[in-house]
């Protein structure tokens, strides 16, 4: 992968008097922070007022919420017609998944690359999409990403899925309903997101050593540069992955509605979260927070943040760039001893 350097004119004569560029055109308030669940001491209060912002009405987290709710109720078949595999019921859901795939991601497209109706405001990183270049499939970043989006990652989210209905149409999943267990039917929902992260954190970092990087996540990471439809260009091996998170509801007494939440988390967050603008607005009155800088960040650096806002364990691990100059210069120093390391093992 091809690093970006934070110098613009690296090829031009030294000059004392050269300019570094902003390494991008725009950030969120920084540090970036994480939840406040694993920090420590634990504070109460603060974990709270971030749950409570987090899911507050017409945040992102409660529309996809909305969304899971409508899609179980008019456009996923019953538990009757799932109780076998086939193609009509599962089309269907299919279907569902393919149309908001193209609303979320084309629309956000159109809406901020194709039309630019927000310029740069809030874009992390104004440079535009790579056009005829080798490195993608069909010489193009964009047919890249929609093809892998649509092709491979709308069929493998909609198999883990059909799977999921045809485990509680038969039994193999334990179903409940709001009315039999209020409790834990809200307190899972509030869970799923610190699971999803917790899941993406593990398979993600995994992906990353050899060779699986090369074989499978390498294709991923041709988008050092992110559009909407690049939250879903991946290897087929990477989608199944991704969405094997679901395979917990197997084993957890559950609702169709929470597997269908969980699902949006990935088709729906992925275009989301590297749609490359922090902050999208839709008219003159309305906008969401919909990118992700944490995540940006590891698209332009490789080896860092490789987990979400609600896991601790890039902290842990000590690969949490903050978004800083001062986490810059620490990515840069760890790299280098990293690079030592390799050179001092391989001379043994």
């Amino acid at each position: 992968m091809t690093l970006h350097s934070p110098v613009l004119g690296e090829d031009s004569p030294p000059s004392p008097k050269r300019k570094q560029r902003r390494t991008w055109h725009f950030t969120p308030e920084l540090p970036i922070k994480q939840a406040p669940y694993f920090e420590r001491p634990f504070k109460v209060a603060d974990s709270l007022k971030y749950l409570f912002n987090i899911w507050r009405p017409f945040n992102q987290r409660f529309l996809l919420l909305l969304l899971a709710i409508a899609a179980w109720t008019w456009f996923t078949p019953s538990l009757e017609r799932a109780r076998e595999f086939r193609l009509d019921w599962m089309l269907e859901i299919g279907l569902r998944n393919l149309v908001i795939v193209l609303v979320v991601a084309g629309g956000l497209h159109l809406l901020l690359y194709t039309f630019k109706k927000q310029g740069d405001d809030d874009h992390y990183d104004a440079r535009p999409l790579i056009r005829n270049s080798k490195r993608f499939h069909f010489g193009d970043q964009i047919r890249d990403n929609m093809f892998w989006t649509l092709a491979s990652s709308v069929p493998i989210g909609t198999l883990w899925e059909c799977l999921l209905l045809w485990a509680y149409a038969n039994g193999h999943a334990t179903l409940i309903t709001f009315g039999d267990n209020p409790a834990w039917f809200i307190g899972l929902m509030l869970i799923i997101p610190i699971w999803s992260g917790f899941h993406f954190y593990w398979y993600h970092r995994l992906l990353h050593f050899e060779p699986l990087y090369r074989w499978f996540h390498s294709w991923h990471h041709k988008n050092g540069n992110t559009g909407p439809w690049s939250g879903h260009a991946m290897h087929p091996v990477e989608h199944l992955f991704l969405y094997s998170d679901l395979a917990i509801y197997l084993v957890v007494a559950s609702h169709p509605i929470h597997v269908i939440f969980n699902a949006m988390l990935h088709t729906v967050g992925g275009p989301t979260s590297h749609c490359g603008y922090h902050r999208v607005r839709f008219g003159r009155l309305f906008s969401l927070q919909l990118g992700d800088f944490m995540h940006q960040l590891h698209h332009r650096f490789c080896d860092c943040n490789f987990g979400s806002y609600e896991t601790p364990w890039d902290k842990v691990f000590n690969s949490f760039h903050d978004g800083t100059e001062a986490g810059e210069a620490w990515m840069k120093e760890r790299r280098k001893k990293l690079f030592n390391q390799k050179n001092e093992l391989a001379k043994q």
